[in-house]
């Protein structure tokens, strides 16, 4: 097995910060009372003297307009599970290692990804565009892995020949839960993980307990590690604390890419595609801002769906300034994988169709684009119907279509001159008479609903050879207009 582990050093500031480009000096302390101390701080806190360690008042002098947020448990908690449902994408074996790791199992994904390095490569700039920083290392073993990441050794080693070599470096600390354990192994002169191996393992034992023996075993692989599996919840939900209020709508655009990309990532790893995400800005004043996006069809696409937020958010007001995001992935189903043709085909024309409509409708509004259908009706203004764009037409409503009927009708029909029993183009006064080329079409329905129509349709051309659909009334009036055009 190959273990890949992730790990979240600055997790209790992130949690917070990775909302906003270029935060404000910001610090995590341990709470809220006089005596709490410096958790985390971010760099423009730490270009002011502020560190981990100190106390929150001592940091406030050095920066007086420093922002502090006390520690939030639940939120990390809340955070490193939905960076565990969002690894599942890379591998089907993903495990916690809380308070701040995540422990990936790819052997069986290196051939799926191109191997270790692009396999590597991919989940470091992925795990960048969350707003994570993140230490990454690669062991045999889940235990080792998990130390090379906390001790900040960005190690890939893949065979367990080479892994008591790279464990020898590593600090003695690691593997000790409490400062006495801390201060006997530092007694001992054993600074490394090397030099407890040195150590005889009878006289250890005795000192430290067997435990610690069975740690090193572990990490060797020389005993079982079993990690209890993540599983990826059924539904997303994630939110995302600011850390200053936003006024302005497009300013969360930033924020909630972040938060898509989590959703796109758990989308992945469960095969599901969402169609009516729903975004919540939630205000100062627990005021909620319910933005959703409304999609053709099923999608985990980040691009088209960052490409639609936008459009969204340009039209939209906030009543109060925002201080936190939540998105809900609402009802999703089933997407499979398809195969990319080299030569553009009807699907993918189908498919930037209905992008282009779910981007004009981000922009413009939901029920303001709208498809049509045919209706079965032979009265031309009366066969057809608002639809859904994309909907697909019944045969009973296509197969009362007529041939050669212009897709170009008019509201009303316009009336035409009529001369010597022939009618003329309304908008050639000096021009002959129109040329009849193909008809009469009679079309007599309607008695049933009090519309009723008796008219005989042409085909006719102008003086500019434009073709014209006209028709005559055949009731007692018998005259001429014109209903529509072919070109």
């Amino acid at each position: 097995m190959l273990w890949l582990a992730l790990h979240f050093r600055h997790l209790p500031l992130e949690v917070f910060t990775r909302g906003v480009r270029e935060a404000q000096s910001t610090v995590i302390t341990s709470g809220p009372e006089t005596g709490a101390t410096v958790i985390a701080a971010n760099r423009p806190a730490q270009a002011r003297g502020v560190s981990a360690g100190m106390s929150a008042s001592a940091a406030c002098a050095l920066a007086s307009e420093l922002h502090t947020i006390t520690r939030d448990a639940a939120k990390e908690r809340s955070t490193l599970s939905r960076i565990a449902a969002w690894s599942l994408q890379f591998t089907s074996l993903v495990s916690l290692a809380e308070p701040d790791t995540v422990l990936l199992e790819i052997e069986g994904s290196l051939k799926l990804f191109g191997g270790l390095n692009k396999l590597h490569q991919h989940i470091a700039r992925s795990v960048a565009e969350l707003g994570f920083d993140t230490d990454i290392a690669c062991a045999p073993t889940p235990l080792a892995a998990l130390w090379f990441a906390r001790a900040g050794m960005a190690v890939r080693v893949q065979h367990r020949d080479a892994l008591l070599h790279a464990m020898e470096k590593l600090p003695a600390n690691l593997i000790c839960d409490n400062q006495i354990m801390r201060d006997l192994l530092e007694n001992f002169g054993a600074c490394t993980l090397g030099d407890c191996l040195r150590l005889p393992r009878d006289g250890l034992a005795r000192r430290t307990g067997q435990r610690l023996l069975d740690q090193l075993d572990r990490a060797l692989g020389l005993r079982p590690d079993p990690r209890l599996p993540f599983v990826a919840p059924q539904t997303y939900n994630a939110t995302l604390p600011l850390p200053a209020p936003v006024v302005q709508a497009d300013a969360l655009l930033f924020a909630a890419r972040r938060l898509l990309a989590e959703l796109c990532g758990w989308l992945t790893a469960t095969g599901h595609g969402v169609q009516r995400p729903k975004f919540e800005f939630i205000g100062e004043k627990q005021i909620v801002t319910i933005i959703t996006l409304e999609l053709a069809s099923a999608s985990r696409d980040l691009d088209h769906l960052t490409t639609l937020l936008p459009e969204r958010l340009a039209r939209t007001e906030l009543p109060c300034a925002a201080i936190e995001i939540a998105i809900t992935s609402g009802k999703v189903v089933p997407l499979a994988s398809h195969n990319l043709a080299f030569l553009p085909d009807n699907a993918s024309q189908e498919e930037s169709s209905s992008r282009f409509i779910e981007r004009l409708n981000a922009r413009l509004g939901a029920n303001i684009i709208c498809g049509l259908t045919p209706h079965a009706d032979y009265r031309p203004e009366r066969a057809w119907r608002a639809c859904r764009p994309g909907t697909v037409a019944s045969e009973n409503a296509t197969s009362s279509l007529m041939p050669a009927r212009p897709l170009w009708l008019l509201t009303t029909p316009k009336p035409l001159r009529e001369t010597n029993a022939a009618p003329h183009d309304p908008d050639d006064h000096d021009g002959g008479p129109l040329s009849l080329l193909a008809g009469p079409e009679r079309i007599e329905a309607g008695w049933w609903d009090g519309q009723h129509v008796a008219r005989d349709y042409f085909i006719a051309r102008n003086a500019m050879r434009s073709l014209l659909w006209v028709y005559q009334e055949r009731t007692a009036a018998r005259g001429w207009f014109m209903h529509g055009m072919f070109a």
